[in-house]
């Protein structure tokens, strides 16, 4: 069984071969295409606070099966909204937490 870092790599690799030229992209690139992905429509151009939105829906939709966020409605422009069940413990590992929940994302869409 592959270790957390092979899984993590797998998902750079997913991204370096599909969006970039070669470079590891940063945890917030994944996350704001994993929300566009969640969002289920591109524009050409996204404003600054919609690309917040989308790594807000990404955090939302990849924290959801821990319990911390649950899905409500879509909005009448198609916008997933969710409501916050239960705050992040102060002693949680976040980053790690959000690559693990990418990493699951993944593994479950057959991606990786």
């Amino acid at each position: 069984m592959e270790n957390f870092e092979q899984q993590w790599q797998k998902v750079l690799d997913f991204f370096k071969a599909k969006f970039t030229d070669g470079e590891s992209p940063n945890l917030d690139t994944i996350l704001f295409l994993i929300g566009v992905q969640e969002l289920g429509m591109i524009k050409p151009k996204f404003t600054k606070d919609e690309k917040v939105n989308l790594m807000h829906i990404a955090t939302c939709k990849l924290l959801e099966p821990y319990g911390y966020y649950e899905f409500t409605h879509r909005d009448e422009e198609a916008w997933p909204h969710y409501k916050r069940i239960k705050a992040l413990e102060p002693e949680t590992n976040q980053d790690h937490l959000i690559k693990e929940a990418i990493i699951n994302y993944f593994t479950e869409n057959d991606l990786i």
